[in-house]
This record gives structure tokens, sequence and C-alpha cells, in this order.
């Protein structure tokens, strides 16, 4: 229960993600956000909560990374980059100096839907009909609050309107810093939840990025088996269909034990420094893995 806030399955939205990417996918592309959206048509919301309670108890909230025997190790925004195809660089977004370019009170955004499904159901277009300004906002405005950051509160909140309405604009907003600063702040909350004496509470945020992140660096240590077909050429799609399915109170003991073998730094640990490196051909025309030395 205290996962609940995982990213929705598939199902939920895939139908509307089709509608609106056949409208905008040359916008998403040059906003830069097209494979990050592809992402939202796999299996986020599958996750092993052994493997991500065991993570949290070594994450060191000072050091903002996980403090492993080799030493401190912690997402970067390379990874970030491989597995979501974000870029690292981009403007910055700072919500209060946003100018909207089009007022909230012009949209026809329905604010008294509470449940996803519910939000889904009241702005989803007729079929034939043009995607609308107020539908791809909305569109987007869900895909954050549900796909992206994980609200607390299983709804979609107003104060991410800015940042989806900056996204329809087609300003180049660096995303990647974004989540990567919301995945450690959910760390920073998850563990302090955990050693609270009264107990865990619900916890939120960007989880589904520590599940993949763990996927792929733990994928030989556990040898972790895809059965992935290339549809999608984003590394965040082939680490989805990694996460153990079966589901054991055991599986805690092991994965500690897994960690604690991590004696030296090894090449486990950067999974996506590799030559065979999947995703957009940016990153893929950057790649110079095949130019370092195993040192």
């Amino acid at each position: 229960k205290i996962f609940r806030a995982f990213p929705p399955t598939k199902d939920r939205h895939s139908q509307w993600l089709t509608c609106i990417e056949n409208a905008m996918s040359s916008s998403w592309i040059e906003t830069g956000i097209f494979e990050f959206v592809q992402l939202a048509k796999f299996d986020l919301h599958l996750f092993d909560p052994q493997m991500l309670l065991f993570s949290i108890f070594f994450w060191n909230r000072e050091t903002r990374a996980f403090e492993f025997p080799c030493d401190f190790v912690c997402p970067t925004l390379l990874d970030i980059a491989t597995i979501t195809g974000l870029a690292p660089i981009g403007d910055r977004f700072y919500p209060d100096a946003f100018e909207e370019e089009i007022s909230i009170k012009e949209t026809s955004i329905s604010w008294d839907k509470k449940t996803y499904l519910a939000f889904i159901n009241a702005h989803v277009g007729q079929p034939g009909t043009p995607v609308s300004p107020s539908e791809h906002i909305a569109f987007l405005m869900y895909w954050l609050s549900a796909c992206v950051f994980c609200t607390p509160s299983l709804q979609v909140p107003k104060y991410y309107y800015a940042l989806a309405q900056a996204l329809h604009s087609k300003k180049r907003i660096c995303l990647s810093k974004l989540l990567l600063a919301s995945l450690y702040t959910c760390l920073n909350e998850a563990s302090e939840s955990l050693f609270r004496e009264t107990g865990p509470r619900n916890l939120s945020g960007p989880l589904w990025l520590l599940q993949l992140w763990l996927n792929a660096i733990l994928e030989r240590k556990l040898s972790l088996n895809s059965s992935f077909t290339p549809t999608c050429e984003l590394e965040g799609a082939r680490l989805t269909t990694l996460t153990p399915r079966k589901r054991s109170i055991d599986n805690f003991a092991k994965y500690i034990d897994v960690i604690l073998s991590f004696n030296q730094f090894s090449e486990d640990l950067a999974p996506f420094i590799r030559t065979s490196l999947i995703g957009p051909p940016w990153l893929r025309r950057n790649n110079q893995a095949w130019n370092m030395t195993p040192d």
C-alpha cells in the first residue's frame, strides 16, 4: 500500500495517448519529450516492493547517494538520459516566474474531477475531432502527474499547469534535471519515512525511475531476463520488462546480499557505459564508450 502512487496501468491512458500522439508527435519531437512519452506505453506500474525497500535503506540523505560497500553510488543525468531519452540540457523552469502564454482561465480544463480516470474521461476528445490546446495541456498535466512525478494525492493538481503549458508551447524545458531532483527528494522522504516510529507512510514521487535504475545495475547480478522486442528505441522500455514479477519476502535478504557483494566499483554500477546503448540519435552519436579503457 505504501507504493500506491506508482503510475497507473497503461490501458488507462493508451487510447488517449495514441490520439494525442497522432496530432502532436512533431511538437513533442521539437520539445524533446517524444521518446520520454513513449515510456507511458509500457509497464511502468510494475514494481518489486522488496527491491525498492532494500535500496532505500542504503540511501544516505546527507550525501544524496546510495552507500554501497565500494563507494557512493547514485543515478545521474546520464542515467536519466538513457532511461528516458531526455536531454541533460535545456531551459530552467521557474514556475513563479514563467509567463503563461495561455491563461488557465482560457482553457476548458475541469478541476472537479478527482481521480485520474475521471480526469481522462472529462478531457478526452471525441473521435475524429482535432486535438485542441486545452486537451493537449490536459493530457500533459495528466502525464506529468500520473506517469512522471507521481503525485501522492493520485489526482491532477493545478500546479502542473504552468509546466504543461510550457511544454505545449514547445519550450525546451530541462525535464531531466527536474526528474532527477524529484527522485532525490522522494528518496530523502522515503528514507525518513521508513525510520519513523509510527511506520512508513505512503511513498510518492518517481520511484518507477528508481525501479528501472535498479533493474539496470542488478541485471547481471540477479540474472534478470527479458523477452523485449525493440518496438521502442529506448533503454527504459527494455528495463520495464526486467522488473521481477514474483514477489517474496525472502527476496529482501537476497537483494541485501547482492549489494554487499559490491566490494569494488564494477561495470554493473555503470550499466549505460557500453557500445550497445540504445536511445535517441543524439545520445547514440555522443556515445564514446568504445574509446574508453576498462579502467
